[in-house]
C-alpha cells in the first residue's frame, strides 16, 4: 500500500505527540513493505528556506513552506498547495489512502481518486471541552468540516471515540479504535542505574498536562525525599489568559531554596527521550485530559515507574497499581502521595514497572499494531 500522512510536525524539530506517532507508524509500513509518505505545512526559517523533499528510513518527508501573512488566507493557501502536491504524488506513485488528524481534511476536493482517514487525536472540541472554555467558532466549523470528508475515521482510544461522537454529534457513525504504538525496542528496559530521587515529567509545557499541579506538589515531595529533584522536559506554551510563558509561571513558583531541585530543560529530540526516561527513578505525567497519552505508553515501554491521572482515557491506558498509578490530575496532594510513594518503595517501583513493561508490549507494541492500521487501511481502501 501507499500510505500518506498529513502531519505538520513531523520530526525532528518541534513535535508533539502526533508528530512522534505519524513517524513511529510510517517508519515501522516501510519496514513492512509498504510505501509511506508524509506531507505537512512549516514556517519558514533557516532550516527551511524552500519546500523540502527529504527521507526518513525510507519515508518520504515532503515540508510545505508556508505562505502568506493573514492567518485565515495563508491556512487557505497552505491547503491549496498541500492539495495540488498530493495530487502530483498520486501521479508518480498512486496513493491508497491519506490520513491525518482532526481538521486535515477540510480542504479536501471532492474527488480526489483515493479515500480519505481522519485519526481522531484529541481535536479543537475535544480539547476545549475538557478545559471548560467555548470553542472558537472557526475551528469548530473546519473540524466539523474534515470529519465530514472523511471516508472513514479511527481514534486512538474508546474514550476519544467516544467524547468526539458527542460533540460533533456524529450519531452512530463507525470509528474505529485503534490506540497509538510504541516501539517497544526503542523504548525499553536499560540498564542505566536511576538516579536517586530524580522525578521527570515530559510533554508540553501547560495547564492541561497537569505540570502547574506537580510542580505544586514538589515542595511536599522534597520535604518527604531530600534527594528528590523535577526535571520538566517539553515545548513552552503561552498561557491563554496572560500571554506569559507558562514556563516562566511556574519557574517564578517554585520557593527559592528549590530552585535548584527543579530543572526546565525545554523541548529534547524525541530520540533522547528514552535515555531520559532510564535516567528516571518515577516519570510523573498527569495530564488533565489526553486522547491517549502516546507518552504514558512510551514511559510503560521503558519500564518506568508511572504516576498518570484519573481523567478521560487514563484507566483504558493504565491499570492502577498494575502498571502505574492514577491519580486526580488536578489535586497537588495526591499527586505528591503517589511520587513519594513510589520514590520510598522499591519494591513497588519495581513491581509497577515490570507491569508497565508488559502492559505496553500486550497492547501497545508497534510491531502488532502496524498490521491492525494495515487492516483498517485495506478495509477502507476496498469500500472507497
Amino acid at each position: 500500500m501507499h500510505v500518506v500522512f498529513i502531519c505538520n510536525e513531523y520530526p525532528p524539530g518541534t513535535h508533539g505527540g502526533i508528530g512522534s506517532f505519524t513517524c513511529t507508524l510510517a517508519r515501522r509500513l516501510v519496514l513492512a513493505g509498504h510505501r509511506a509518505t508524509v506531507i505537512g505545512s512549516y514556517g519558514a526559517g533557516p532550516e527551511l528556506a524552500g519546500d523540502q523533499v527529504t527521507d526518513d528510513q525510507g519515508v518520504a518527508v515532503i515540508r510545505l513552506v508556508s505562505t502568506g501573512r493573514v492567518p485565515g488566507l495563508r491556512a487557505a493557501l497552505d491547503q491549496r498547495r498541500l492539495w495540488r502536491r498530493l495530487a502530483e504524488v498520486h501521479a508518480e506513485h498512486p496513493i491508497d489512502l491519506v490520513e491525518g488528524p482532526e481538521q486535515a481534511l477540510w480542504a479536501a476536493p471532492r474527488r480526489v481518486g483515493f479515500p480519505a482517514v481522519v485519526r481522531i487525536h484529541g481535536g479543537h472540541r475535544f480539547f476545549a471541552a475538557a478545559e471548560g472554555r467555548a470553542p472558537a467558532r472557526g475551528r469548530s466549523w473546519l473540524e466539523a468540516r474534515s470529519v465530514r470528508r472523511a471516508d472513514a475515521l479511527v481514534a486512538v482510544s474508546a474514550f476519544a471515540a467516544r467524547r468526539t461522537s458527542e460533540l460533533l454529534d456524529l450519531g452512530g457513525r463507525p470509528i474505529t479504535v485503534i490506540p497509538n504504538a510504541v516501539d517497544v525496542e526503542a523504548f525499553r528496559p536499560d540498564d542505566v542505574t536511576a538516579a536517586p530521587g530524580s522525578v521527570l515529567f515530559v510533554g508540553t509545557v501547560c495547564e492541561k498536562k497537569g505540570v502547574r499541579q506537580l510542580v505544586e506538589a514538589f515542595p511536599v515531595i522534597a520535604a518527604a525525599v531530600p534527594a528528590a529533584r523535577l526535571t520538566v522536559v517539553g515545548r513552552d506554551q503561552a498561557d491563554p489568559t496572560t500571554g506569559e510563558s507558562f514556563t516562566e509561571r511556574l519557574r517564578a513558583s517554585v520557593p527559592a531554596e528549590l530552585a535548584d531541585r527543579v530543572a526546565f530543560v525545554g523541548p529534547v529530540d524525541h530520540d533522547r527521550v528514552a535515555e531520559m526516561l532510564a535516567a528516571a527513578e518515577v516519570c510523573a505525567l498527569p495530564s488533565h485530559m489526553e486522547a491517549q497519552g502516546l507518552v504514558w505508553v512510551e514511559v510503560m515501554a521503558a519500564g518506568r515507574p508511572l504516576v498518570a491521572s484519573t481523567a478521560g482515557p487514563g484507566p483504558e491506558v493504565v491499570e492502577d497499581g498494575v502498571s502505574g498509578l492514577l491519580v486526580d490530575p488536578r489535586d497537588p496532594a495526591a499527586i505528591a502521595t503517589a511520587v513519594i510513594d513510589l520514590l520510598t518503595d522499591p519494591g513497588c517501583r519495581a513491581r509497577l514497572a515490570a507491569g508497565a513493561r508488559a502492559r505496553a508490549v500486550e497492547r501497545f507494541s508497534i510491531d502488532e499494531l502496524v498490521e491492525e492500521n494495515v487492516a483498517f487501511y485495506r478495509s477502507v481502501a476496498e469500500r472507497a
